[in-house]
């Protein structure tokens, strides 16, 4: 059986030093997807944006910038609060988006719990993947 980690957030995307606007977003971890974070941006458009990337990031991001190229990440202040930082880019655009440090830190402890950092492996169940893949 496998466990799924969700929660709502309110981000804030910000488009200049003086300006952000909310975005309601959802982040999600899946144990049978131990390496990665799915976050759905629900922004004015037809489609949410989808984006994935390591759960170790995220949590190394928390305490110091880490990641290269697509996914930057960094703790930050803004407005007196802690906050973590995500520079997100595509080729349709840039983005930077501030989530709420408190809200980041409990949901990604709940992820630690259910599939501890070094077992991720573990999770995958590789061999009968492998096996059934050899039988065909």
């Amino acid at each position: 059986m496998h466990t799924v980690v969700e929660r709502e957030l309110e981000m804030r995307l910000v488009l200049s030093p003086e300006r952000s606007v909310p975005v309601a977003a959802r982040i999600g971890y899946r144990s049978d997807d131990p390496y990665a974070v799915h976050i759905t941006f629900h922004i004015d458009s037809d489609q949410p944006v989808n984006w994935t990337f390591g759960r170790e990031l995220l949590v190394e991001g928390v305490f110091r910038l880490c990641g290269r190229g697509d996914v930057r990440v960094w703790p930050s202040k803004a407005n007196g609060r802690s906050v973590v930082l995500m520079a997100l880019s595509s080729p349709d655009g840039d983005a930077l988006l501030e989530a709420p440090a408190a809200q980041v830190s409990a949901w990604l402890e709940r992820t630690l719990r259910v599939v501890p950092p070094g077992s991720e492996g573990a999770q995958l169940d590789l061999d009968d993947g492998l096996a059934e893949l050899l039988a065909r």
